[in-house]
């Protein structure tokens, strides 16, 4: 698993360069907010199974056809495949956190996920959805944690969207 340094001096070493200012600033960055994307880890770690359970009740309640006859969450198989899921995004938005490089995301998640999706018949919209509930969720609990600036939580649960919604939704 790459993270933020690894990352970053590889990119400088394939092209040959020593490290800028712009390499240095973003290393200072990385390690200014090391302590604040472990505490947010820890707060995860310690609230996973009622984040999961919360943001999907709330997907629920905002898209209550997925829990009918015919829904993709219809069944209590399918429904708990579908918070499997979503502990399993939020799991790895933890690790990408830490890291703080996305890189976890696209080889362990986001790889053939989508057309595993779709030959599934999974629709991808709910799912972006329930990964924005999980970052709102997110949020609020480390804020309430005591860390001030959250800004980073955003990157993780941004780039599963962002990577989701590219071409299905």
């Amino acid at each position: 698993m790459r993270d933020a340094v690894t990352s970053l001096i590889r990119n400088y070493d394939v092209t040959g360069r020593y490290l800028d200012r712009n390499a240095v600033d973003s290393l200072k960055s990385y390690f200014e907010t090391g302590t604040a994307r472990v505490a947010a880890a820890a707060v995860i770690n310690a609230n996973a199974a009622e984040i999961v359970k919360q943001a999907g009740s709330q997907l629920f309640d905002e898209l209550p056809e997925l829990i009918r006859p015919g829904g993709n969450a219809y069944t209590t198989r399918r429904y708990a495949a579908c918070l499997r899921d979503m502990d399993y995004y939020l799991r790895y938005a933890s690790y990408a956190l830490v890291a703080g490089d996305n890189y976890v995301l696209d080889e362990r998640v986001l790889q053939g996920l989508r057309e595993t999706y779709n030959s599934l018949g999974v629709p991808i919209g709910p799912t972006v959805r329930g990964i924005q509930i999980m970052k709102d969720i997110v949020k609020g609990l480390v804020e309430a944690s005591g860390i001030q600036n959250v800004s980073f939580l955003d990157q993780p649960f941004d780039h599963m969207t962002r990577e989701f919604s590219e071409q299905d939704v």
